[in-house]
C-alpha cells in the first residue's frame, strides 16, 4: 500500500462522521506524526511504500477517530501558542481561544511592564499548564504560580513545564478555599483564569468528542449558579492582586455581560470585555485599584 492509497482509506473511513474536510485535517496530522513527516517530505514519497507497521498504527487512530476520541488525546499532544502540549482525559485540550487570552495577557504586560521587571503571576485552575507555560516562554523573568485541585492534572503540567524547559511553581489546591500559605501569603501582578464555566443545559448542544472524553470537573458548572468560579477568583484576586495588578478570565459567552458586572460590583476598574476571532464574547480584563 502506498501513503497515497492509505490516506486515500483514512479518509474515506472518516468522511461520513467528520466530513470530508476535517478527514483531510485528521489524516494528515496522523501520519506526519505517526511517519514523523513533513508536509514537503510527505508531498515528495505519496506514490511510494508505506511501512507496514506505521500503516498499522495509521488504521489504529482510525478506529479511535470513529468511536470520536479525540484526535490530541490519540497522538497525545497537541500545540498551543506555538508550543507542544501533552494532553490526556486528565485535563482539558488547549483551544485555539485561550491562545488569545494569552496573547492579551502578554501584550498588556509587555505595554505596562516592559521586558525587565520579574511579575508575580498565578494561574488558577491549570490544567494542562498551557496558559503559564506559554507565558514563562515569553516572559522569561516571571515568577509563575500555577493552581490546580486535581493532582493528576498537575502531573501533566509538570510533564509539559519539563517538555518545554519551563520552571513553573505548581501547587495542588482548592479555587473556592486555597490553603497553601506560599500561595495565599502573596501578592500577584497578574492573575489569570480559564474556569469552568460550560452550564449542564449546554449538555446537549456538545459534541460527543468533547462530552464523552474531556473531564467534566473542567468543564461543567451547575445552571442555578454559573458564575461560582467568577466570584471565587475574583474575590480571592481583590485580596492578592496587587495594586494596578490585572485579572484576565476566559468566559462562556452566553454570560459576558454577566461577568462583567460581577466585576463591577466587586469594585474592579478598566473592565472590558473581548469578543474571539469568532465574533463570541470569551474574555475579560480587569484591573483592581
Amino acid at each position: 500500500m502506498t501513503f497515497s492509497e492509505a490516506e486515500r482509506k483514512f479518509i474515506d473511513g472518516l468522511s461520513t462522521i467528520y466530513g470530508s474536510e476535517e478527514a483531510r485535517s485528521l489524516s494528515w496530522l496522523s501520519i506526519s506524526f505517526v511517519c514523523k513527516l513533513e508536509r514537503a517530505k510527505y508531498l515528495s514519497i505519496k506514490q511510494e511504500e508505506i511501512n507496514f507497521e506505521d500503516a498499522e498504527r495509521l488504521f489504529e487512530i482510525q478506529k479511535k477517530l470513529i468511536k470520536s476520541i479525540p484526535i490530541q488525546y490519540i497522538l497525545g499532544e497537541t500545540m498551543f501558542y506555538d508550543l507542544t502540549i501533552k494532553v490526556n482525559p486528565n485535563v482539558l485540550i488547549p483551544r485555539p481561544e485561550t491562545e488569545e487570552l494569552v496573547d492579551w495577557a502578554l501584550i498588556t504586560s509587555r505595554i505596562i511592564h516592559g521586558e525587565t521587571k520579574v511579575l508575580k503571576i498565578l494561574d488558577m485552575g491549570t490544567g494542562s499548564g498551557c496558559i503559564p507555560i506559554a507565558i514563562k516562554k515569553y516572559i522569561p523573568l516571571a515568577d509563575i504560580t500555577a493552581i490546580d485541585i486535581s493532582e493528576a492534572a498537575l502531573n501533566t503540567a509538570r510533564q509539559n513545564a519539563d517538555l518545554n524547559q519551563i520552571e513553573i511553581n505548581f501547587i495542588q489546591d482548592d479555587i473556592f478555599k486555597p490553603t497553601n500559605l506560599e500561595l495565599i501569603n502573596t501578592k500577584y501582578d497578574l492573575i489569570l483564569s480559564n474556569p469552568p464555566y460550560v452550564t449542564e443545559s449546554e449538555k446537549d448542544q456538545m459534541l460527543d468528542n468533547v462530552l464523552n472524553h474531556e473531564p467534566h470537573n473542567a468543564l461543567f458548572v451547575t445552571n442555578d449558579d454559573p458564575l461560582i468560579y467568577y466570584r471565587a477568583i475574583a474575590d480571592f484576586a481583590l485580596v492578592h492582586l496587587k495594586i494596578n495588578g490585572f485579572l484576565f478570565l476566559e468566559i462562556n459567552e452566553k454570560f459576558g455581560q454577566e461577568t462583567l458586572n460581577l466585576l463591577n460590583e466587586k469594585g474592579f476598574k478598566e473592565i472590558e470585555l473581548r469578543q474571539d476571532m469568532s465574533g463570541k464574547d470569551r474574555m475579560i480584563k480587569a484591573v483592581l485599584y
